[in-house]
């Protein structure tokens, strides 16, 4: 099991999983053991009842989702928040899993 996990939530699951892709290489590169997976919304609850998050991004495209996913996740000690726009058009894998690790650290 990894030793961290990151859900990244869109609104299909499809334009993510590219990002995940590339954030999965930059976590390889910099050593970090951690399982990186993207859902569509609507598979979202179901996954956070699931499995042990540790952190949960949203694309950009859900943004207008965040408060309601924050309801759900505060709870559970899970920090959420939205994508960077520019570092998920450039699927900037890298920035985005800094993004993801600097805020598990910190709900810690």
């Amino acid at each position: 099991m990894a030793e961290k996990t990151i859900m990244l939530v869109c609104s299909a699951g499809m334009s993510t999983s590219l990002l995940v892709t590339k954030m999965q290489k930059a976590a390889t590169e910099k050593g970090v053991d951690c399982e990186i997976f993207a859902v569509a919304s609507s598979e979202a609850d179901q996954q956070l009842s699931d499995k042990k998050i540790d952190v949960l991004l949203l694309g950009p495209q859900v943004r207008f989702m965040e408060k309601q996913f924050k309801e759900k996740a505060t709870p559970m000690n899970i920090p959420v928040d939205v994508i960077n726009m520019s570092d998920y058009g450039m699927m900037n894998g890298e920035k985005v899993l800094t993004h993801a690790l600097k805020l598990i650290a910190e709900g810690q």
